[in-house]
């Protein structure tokens, strides 16, 4: 089972503060480059995997989708989208990913923002989702970019320029990384750019786009502190269907 840290008090106070939890999907940057990736979901079946808050499940019924499953690990998560979204076409539940059992051939589309780094048996989800979805059916997901998370202290340094440098280290070597953000030992699960895409490719996935997230340059002129996001990849993002 995956650590369920977003049911830890100050970890979950700390983070419903952010932005992106604040003000929705007007608040995560990322989010015009998502909808670049997404297919048309109108009368379509979706699953949205550590659906949080539910941001994304009700965005997808605003844009048509015939029904939304809404699946995360943490009861504060799930209490907080049901008490948030009055739509009966959307349904949530809590549930483990690492253990994660759906219907064959059911969605057309899984997505999923942000999660998957916290799963460890990333082979064996893949290999559900692509059990889950139609023949065809897409694969959109984002996650913290393995250039960001592989260092065994991720966070900003001074190189001898005084430039803002973000250390890589251990990069090759994949498995468990602990931080501490809004609380201690937050547990992560760093795999490289080609265990990735390989483990995608070996579900059966073929890829249809790859990005890795940088701001535009009104995004950086609205929000002058996404210019550090220049420095180095934080977020990948990838569109794969069912072949």
């Amino acid at each position: 089972m995956a650590q369920n840290i977003y049911d830890n008090r100050d970890f979950f106070a700390g983070y419903s503060q952010l932005p992106r939890q604040v003000l929705g999907l007007d608040g995560a940057p990322e989010w015009p480059a998502v909808c670049a990736l997404l297919p048309d979901v109108a009368g379509k079946s979706v699953a949205d995997l550590g659906c949080g808050f539910g941001w994304a499940s009700r965005w997808f019924r605003e844009q048509g989708a015939a029904t939304v499953l809404g699946l995360d690990l943490s009861r504060n998560m799930i209490d907080r989208a049901r008490a948030d979204t009055d739509d009966a076409a959307i349904t949530y539940r809590i549930a483990d990913l690492d253990a994660l059992d759906l219907p064959d051939a059911e969605f057309d589309l899984v997505y999923s923002a942000l999660t998957f780094h916290y799963v460890q048996d990333f082979r064996r989800l893949m290999r559900a989702i692509h059990r889950a979805l139609l023949p065809g059916g897409d694969l959109v997901f984002t996650i913290e970019h393995p250039i960001f998370m592989a260092a065994t202290h991720p966070q900003w340094i001074k190189d001898e320029d005084g430039r803002k440098t973000w250390p890589v280290n251990g990069y090759s070597m994949e498995g468990e990384r602990r931080t501490d953000w809004f609380a201690e030992g937050v547990l992560k699960q760093h795999r490289t750019l080609a265990t990735t895409i390989n483990t995608l490719l070996g579900a059966g996935f073929a890829l249809r786009r790859i990005e890795e997230f940088s701001p535009t340059s009104d995004q950086i002129a609205a929000m002058p502190e996404l210019a550090e996001e220049m420095e180095r990849p934080m977020m990948l993002m990838v569109s794969a269907y069912k072949s």
